[in-house]
């Protein structure tokens, strides 16, 4: 037995020495070598290969459970997450290699969202600033801080579509619309995984939630999924598709059903969808704990049932539950299931970590002095308040109230969010330290440190005290200029995070008609990780913007967007609606066969509210102001082989300096199913100096118009087409041109 051992020992450590495979080697290197491992490995190794347990790190610092730590050495382990930092990251990865048969590294994840512990702004936030170049760097940095502290997997992005604000996961997303949010996808695994995803700074990114998260019914999360196979391929889909396609190295499943099917255990999606028809060699992971969840779902009598029916659905790996190492062995062992699913598995989890490089060098993300270098380093601050300043939208600005002159004498800066920096980083902060977080209050006294800055809380963010209001009104007459820093706690969206009312919370509005009555100018700046129903401060405050959450550099980007050093250019991502009722809401609707008339009752509208929303989709104003001249076509007729050229002319017509997201919407008249009113097909940012304009091109070839047509098949289709051009989803100019296509 002892000889046996020695020359299996042998032979392992001669596979790993021939283990220096780069990424960019052809696959057939890396799946020889991952065939070699698995033909030595035992049953019991390849399922510890299929299991992520969690180091409760979040919740206990530095600390591994006795029983999981057991485990690696076991070899019944093949990934571990919620554990960071190079020094802990090495402790582990040591217990895995130097302790375990055949010495297989861990890999290490985090839910790096939006940063690590520089905080950017969330995910929503980044979708407004509508510039790939932003969410790519965004990433980046996100992915060199996480490497720099022993991760090599982020469970991120998340390419769900969602289109209920309700939903608290809405702002972990891109927003409502596929064409935007597909980008957004490409962009964030660029960011992550670099051009080679063996980089030491760089991460293997985690496609989630697979599938259709965002469309959990009512908006409340872990809820079902029920929606028409076209919608699903039209809307849903196709932001993972584009990330895969990016080359992301992992997929994570959702926690809903979809047709009555979850996700974790649904086939059509997890083979043959995502691998079959996408080709997805990655390894894929189901959410947290979700194996258990079949059981409760009603699709699987027990814990061991549901093992099964997850691993020969696609799942690869299983997080939290330990459902793989408590059943599959049993279920092989009684030829119950073929070892050929695990080895697939096994197979695909594997390859991952050759790519990474881990065979190569178990602990190349265990270095401490890149960790002293790389975290929060000045450089990182400074992409994260770049980023926040182009995520900022403005909603309002009456009688051009903004930008605040820097000679202000005194600035009144009330509400819950005003000195509350651990709400600025929003959900899923990941590791970041609120302690180095700006607040408001803070970035304004640095902005304009001749001026007296008051602050007042004025009101608690959700509770129904007002007592503190008496002080915010006493500090507002007091003070040239109001800031009212309103919106949600950071953790009142996110997962778990539904709302049934998305007003403002709490006495906050309450607040702010007792600071209006001041007579003083206020500028109501909101903090939210959703659109919120604020029909009262839209009619009332002359001055209005959306900060979102903007991450650790939150009150300097603020002040920076105050005071005119930085002209807002971002735009909204989503709806905002009047009202609860209209949701869901988006750009995107279909005309119905009886379209709003205010002229008859007989019409798709409500009794007692506009259809309209408070804003539109791709709506965001600026310091500046733009005009759009008519729009021009290379022709009025195009064919399937050829491209169609639009070209409008955008001109800076105000006083300052600005961004202009110019946006292209395209609608097919007659089609043979209902087409959307508008599709969002094109837009780029185009500066602009005062008096200067510019000629945007777009070009469209047939494909941008393809669909999937009546009878499922994905194309597009002759006839007549509408193209806008504009500032955003409503205001815009239009122009028709016909598709002729080959009989």
């Amino acid at each position: 037995m002892k000889k046996q051992f020695i020359i299996l020992f042998i032979a392992f450590t001669a596979i790993l020495s021939s283990c220096t495979v780069k990424s960019s080697k052809v696959s057939s290197d890396i799946d020889n070598k991952v065939d070699s491992i698995l033909s030595l490995m035992t049953l019991e190794e390849k399922i510890g290969q299929l299991t992520l347990y969690t180091s409760d790190m979040d919740q206990t610092g530095p600390f591994i459970k006795k029983q999981y730590e057991d485990d690696i050495k076991e070899g019944k382990v093949g990934a571990i997450f919620n554990a960071y930092g190079a020094e802990y990251v090495r402790r582990l990865q040591e217990i895995a290699v130097n302790n375990t048969r055949l010495r297989i590294p861990l890999m290490f994840g985090y839910d790096v969202i939006h940063g690590h512990q520089t905080i950017f702004p969330v995910p929503l936030a980044e979708a407004a600033t509508w510039d790939m170049m932003a969410i790519e760097k965004s990433a980046r940095v996100a992915a060199s801080e996480a490497a720099a502290q022993g991760l090599n997997w982020v469970f991120a992005p998340m390419c769900d579509i969602a289109r209920d604000p309700r939903w608290g996961r809405i702002v972990e997303g891109a927003g409502e619309d596929t064409y935007l949010g597909s980008d957004i996808a490409r962009a964030r695994i660029r960011g992550f995984q670099g051009t080679d995803v063996s980089d030491v700074n760089t991460v293997a990114a985690c496609v989630k939630h697979f599938a259709a998260y965002g469309a959990s019914q009512a908006g409340r999360d872990y809820n079902s999924v029920d929606m028409s196979e076209r919608m699903l391929r039209e809307v849903y889909l196709p932001p993972y598709k584009a990330a895969v396609e990016e080359g992301a190295l992992t997929v994570m499943s959702s926690f809903n059903d979809l047709d009555g099917i979850p996700a974790t255990a649904n086939k059509y999606l997890l083979n043959d969808i995502l691998r079959t028809e996408w080709g997805f060699d990655g390894f894929l992971v189901t959410d947290y704990a979700s194996i258990n969840e079949l059981v409760t779902h009603g699709v699987a009598t027990d814990t061991l049932e549901a093992a099964k029916m997850a691993l020969i659905a696609g799942s690869d790996m299983d997080m939290q539950a330990g459902a793989f190492n408590k059943a599959l062995g049993k279920f092989v062992e009684d030829e119950k299931l073929n070892e050929g699913y695990i080895d697939d598995a096994v197979r695909r989890i594997l390859k991952a970590k050759y790519k990474l490089g881990l065979f190569d060098d178990p602990f190349k993300y265990c270095s401490v002095e890149r960790e002293k270098a790389e975290i929060m380093k000045p450089e990182n601050r400074q992409a994260a308040r770049e980023v926040a300043v182009k995520s900022m939208v403005l909603l309002k600005n009456q009688d051009s109230l903004l930008p605040l002159n820097k000679s202000v004498r005194s600035i009144a800066v009330i509400g819950p969010l005003a000195d509350a920096k651990q709400e600025m980083l929003g959900s899923w902060s990941a590791a970041g330290d609120y302690n180095k977080a700006v607040s408001v209050v803070e970035g304004l006294q640095a902005k304009v440190p001749t001026a007296r800055v008051t602050y007042a809380k004025g009101c608690n963010i959700n509770d129904d005290n007002t007592t503190l209001i008496g002080e915010a009104v006493k500090a507002a007459r007091s003070s040239d200029v109001v800031i009212l820093a309103l919106g949600e706690g950071a953790q009142m969206s996110g997962e778990a995070a539904s709302r049934a009312d998305i007003s403002l919370p709490g006495v906050q509005q309450k607040l702010a008609e007792e600071i209006l009555k001041t007579g003083k100018p206020v500028v109501v700046v909101l903090f939210n990780g959703r659109p919120l129903t604020i029909n009262w401060i839209n009619d009332n405050i002359p001055a209005i913007v959306e900060a979102w959450f903007p991450g650790t550099e939150a009150g300097n980007a603020v002040a920076d967007v105050l005071f005119g050093d930085y002209n807002p250019s971002g735009k909204l991502p989503v709806t905002f609606p009047r009202s609860v009722g209209q949701i869901p809401i988006y750009y995107s609707m279909k005309n119905t066969g009886r379209p709003a008339d205010p002229k008859s009752k007989w019409t798709s509208k409500y009794l007692d509210i506009s259809n309209d929303p408070l804003y539109v989709f791709g709506y965001g104003l600026s310091y500046t102001t733009f005009s759009y001249s008519e729009i021009s076509l290379s022709s009025n007729n195009f064919s399937g082989k050829d491209s169609l050229q639009i070209k409008v002319t955008v001109a800076n017509t105000g006083k300052y300096k600005g961004i202009e997201v110019v946006q292209l919407y395209i609608h097919d008249k007659v089609a043979s199913v209902t087409p959307p009113v508008k599709l969002l097909k094109g837009y780029t940012g185009v500066e602009l100096n005062p008096g200067q304009a510019k000629d945007v091109i777009f070009t469209i070839k047939a494909d941008d118009l393809a669909f999937y047509r009546a009878d499922m098949t994905f194309g597009c289709e002759p006839g007549d087409y509408t193209i806008y051009v504009g500032g955003n989803s409503r205001d815009t100019k239009s122009a028709e041109f016909t598709l002729n296509l080959p009989l």
